[in-house]
């Protein structure tokens, strides 16, 4: 299921339409960021991107952080 509709400009407006009730997975992070699953990983890596954890072997994201680190980067990117 895509995160984001077709007609959707980016992260902020599916994070309005609402994320799913569910944890995120890396393919639900690079849908709905719109970049490949590379980068995910390379965010992860670097330290940057929104925060992930690990459940046995599984690698996902909490909704709300997610939530949080675009708001952070809106509101950065505001009073740059």
């Amino acid at each position: 299921m895509p995160l984001i509709a077709s007609d959707s400009t980016g992260p902020t407006t599916a994070l309005r339409a609402g994320l799913p009730d569910r944890y995120l997975t890396p393919d639900d992070i690079a849908d709905l960021f719109g970049v490949p699953l590379e980068t995910v990983y390379a965010w992860r890596k670097k330290h940057t991107g929104p925060p992930g954890f690990r459940i046995g072997k599984h690698l996902r994201y909490d909704p709300a952080q997610v939530r949080a680190y675009v708001q952070g980067l809106t509101g950065e990117t505001l009073a740059a």
